[in-house]
């Protein structure tokens, strides 16, 4: 389960748009990295092309603190401690932990969502400036002010 790493550089990549620069930072929710760690088809594909991205710095990619923990507790029975935790150290490697705080909580409580884990999802979105939270439940990001974008349309813009 654990991924190989490649070196890359530490900046993250700017796509051009016309007439400015755009860098691209990416709030990479849960779902994504259970898909890829649990092989779960159809969407293990395009979470495992994702993830490679940011590996190669296409896009800066941030996970929420408590994605750690999630993705933990959901992985661990299926793939053992020793596995899951060394998945978690090498994403580290390439993907960083949104700079959340006491405030990032009350701003989720206070948005308009109806899934608190999500509204998590926001506020950490939030903190690390993301662009777009990746996702495949788009829906229920539907009331958020951060965009939320399936894996396969963040692809298609990030090999542009």
């Amino acid at each position: 389960m654990a991924r190989s790493l490649q070196a890359g550089a530490a900046d993250r990549q700017p796509l051009s748009a016309p007439g400015q620069e755009i860098s691209v930072i990416l709030l990479v929710d849960t779902d994504i990295l259970i898909d890829f760690a649990l092989d779960r088809r159809p969407h293990a594909v395009a979470a495992g092309e994702l993830l490679d991205a940011l590996e190669r710095r296409q896009a800066t990619g941030f996970i929420a603190s408590h994605s750690v923990a999630n993705f933990h507790y959901l992985v661990v029975s299926k793939k053992g401690s020793s596995a899951t935790r060394a998945f978690l150290l090498d994403l580290l490697q390439f993907v960083q932990v949104a700079p959340t705080s006491t405030e990032s909580v009350r701003y989720a409580a206070s948005l308009p969502m109806r899934d608190f884990e999500d509204a998590l999802q926001v506020a950490a979105a939030v903190a690390c400036r993301a662009n777009t939270i990746a996702t495949r439940n788009v829906r229920d990001y539907a009331r958020s002010p951060v965009k939320a974008t399936p894996p396969t349309i963040l692809l298609k813009g990030l090999t542009k």
